[in-house]
């Protein structure tokens, strides 16, 4: 028996229906992709040409990530990824002693033994004396000799009267020369203490004419005092330091108070 003639024109109809439904459908989701595939395409367009834009986005995608770093390394105890500076030893102090010359290192080396301090930082520091002091027109070794009597290679250290960092330099009397390194807080800045203290022991050497006279001036005695143990302990230290360049043995436990160790006499090195 044959259905009626109406039943099978509408199931026609919805079979037609259906198909077009299915097409619209499928039309539109082509659509939808293209258009989804043809924002993400405009926006890496937009972003290659805002490169202050993607430079933000990279930063907080950095920093969601590092925070998670950060708090799955404390649930196990450890605080350093909160804390880490990457670029931290960039502002060290140091200096691989073996990049330095032959009588460099054996300073270094009898320096660092005799003050108990690490060999690296005293490498520094006497890579910035031999840099410096010629230009000045003094002795790196006198400079060498100057901080380890004044603070002992303490870059802290502080006197009674406000001579501060390696050198011990008066930092309220000579404010003026930090400027150019960014104000009186670079006292304790070991490299800037040394320019600075370079500077105001090649003026006082200057003003007197002479070496003994210029150590007198630099720690603020009268020049005209005939005694004067700093200058003394200064020179002899100095003197202890031309051995040790040269090769010689010297313990390290030597006592500057017992004077100079021979007659040399000291003098500014050529121009």
């Amino acid at each position: 028996m044959h259905p009626p003639q109406w039943l099978s024109a509408t199931r026609d109809s919805m079979r037609v229906f259906a198909k077009d439904v299915g097409h619209g459908l499928l039309d539109v989701s082509h659509n939808t992709l293209a258009l989804l595939g043809l924002a993400l395409v405009s926006g890496l367009i937009f972003m290659a040409g805002q490169s202050d834009l993607r430079a933000r986005l990279e930063d907080q995608l950095f920093e969601m990530l590092q925070g998670r770093q950060e708090e799955r390394a404390e649930k196990d105890g450890s605080i350093l990824a909160a804390v880490s500076e990457p670029t931290a030893s960039g502002r060290a102090t140091a200096l691989d002693p073996k990049q330095l010359k032959a009588e460099q290192v054996l300073v270094v080396q009898w320096l660092s033994k005799r003050y108990r301090v690490a060999p690296e930082p005293v490498a520094r520091l006497a890579h910035e004396a031999w840099k410096v002091a010629p230009r000045a027109k003094l002795d790196p070794l006198l400079v060498m000799a100057v901080i380890a009597i004044e603070s002992s290679f303490n870059p802290f250290a502080q006197s009674p009267v406000g001579a501060q960092g390696l050198m011990q330099v008066v930092t309220r009397v000579h404010d003026d020369k930090y400027a150019s390194f960014g104000g009186r807080h670079a006292a304790f800045d070991p490299v800037s203490n040394l320019k600075v203290g370079i500077q105001v022991l090649r003026d006082c050497v200057n003003k007197t004419g002479q070496v003994e006279d210029g150590l007198r001036c630099y720690v603020g005695a009268n020049a005209t005092e005939g005694d004067n143990p700093y200058a003394l302990r200064v020179l002899a230290e100095y003197q202890v330091l031309q051995q040790v360049a040269q090769g010689k043995s010297i313990p390290v436990n030597w006592n500057p108070a017992q004077g100079p160790v021979s007659a040399t006499k000291v003098a500014l090195v050529a121009p």
